[in-house]
């Protein structure tokens, strides 16, 4: 068995995965030694000095670590530590005496390359339809982002697989809000808070584009760009707390249209993402040098 060792958007936050899948539907988060009781290997990892908090899910083990030491130092000493222990038949999690219990949530954020939106990661599935809200009028089939912008100094917010990411207003910084934010949501989650009604955002014009319902009927090359972004460029803006809509092709201009949500909404580095990132992308897969991509946000 080999553990890959995967960097996120959190620096103090480094994934251990497993090539297969160490839980099933079950989610985890120790703070410490006492709380990891059910998972023997948590246990032992608190035995490192610089381990601060361990979450277990999927096929993954990630671990929050202390700022005593710097990932690169201790990384594959840690790899190999959990190589050892699973090798040996170590358990990772006890098995489940009252399946009725309620699971702890885990929220962590991730920085974003929009100093203004952070990404808050939930180790459990949110929606499997994205949506954006600019006002709380927008908000209404999610009654979590209702409730988050009765924050004052939150301006969007966009949701979307397991994450939220919350722009804010520039009067306040992040390390201010940050915490507050992150216990807000998972005290919500935990609850049994309903973070989005899908049903209510179906008729939502944004909506039918992250759908493209009518894919069908575009012409050949819109087809082909909304299978390049759906493929290439959605999973790595997704990455860093936002996302992407096709809007249109126009043939005669050779202009692509797009929509960006969430942190990609308003970050200063949007628009080098879009003309060296996704306008020469386009431009090599479909051998036409001439095609323009543009934002048309709003």
């Amino acid at each position: 068995m080999k553990i890959t060792i995967k960097e996120t958007q959190n620096p103090t936050i480094l994934k251990f995965e497993f090539p297969d899948f160490i839980t099933q539907n079950e989610n985890f988060e120790y703070k410490n030694i006492d709380e990891a009781k059910n998972s023997p290997l948590a246990q032992q990892l608190f035995y490192l000095p610089f381990v601060k908090t361990v979450y277990i899910s999927g096929n993954f083990i990630a671990i929050e670590r202390f700022s005593i030491v710097e990932w690169n130092d201790v990384q594959d000493a840690v790899a190999e530590q959990i190589e050892n222990y699973v090798s040996g038949g170590g358990i990772i999690i006890m098995p489940n005496e009252n399946p009725s219990q309620k699971k702890p949530i885990s929220v962590y954020g991730e920085t974003t390359p929009n100093p203004a939106s952070l990404k808050f990661v939930v180790n459990i599935a949110l929606t499997k339809t994205a949506a954006e809200f600019k006002t709380i009028d927008e908000a209404s089939p999610s009654p979590l982002a209702i409730e988050l912008f009765k924050f004052h100094y939150i301006k969007e917010i966009f949701i979307a697989e397991n994450y939220i990411s919350i722009t804010k207003y520039d009067s306040i910084s992040w390390e201010e809000i940050t915490l507050e934010l992150r216990t807000f949501i998972k005290q919500y989650i935990e609850n049994g808070g309903i973070v989005l009604d899908e049903s209510k955002i179906t008729d939502d014009v944004k909506q039918e584009k992250q759908q493209i319902k009518n894919f069908d009927n575009l012409d050949t090359t819109s087809q082909q760009i909304i299978n390049i972004l759906e493929e290439y460029v959605k999973p790595a803006v997704a990455a860093d707390g936002g996302n992407i809509l096709f809007d249109s092709y126009d043939e005669t201009e050779k202009r692509v249209k797009v929509v960006l949500q969430g942190a990609c909404n308003g970050c200063p580095s949007s628009t080098f993402t879009l003309k060296s990132g996704i306008e020469n992308m386009l431009k090599d897969m479909l051998n036409d040098k001439d095609i323009v991509v543009e934002a048309v946000n709003g």
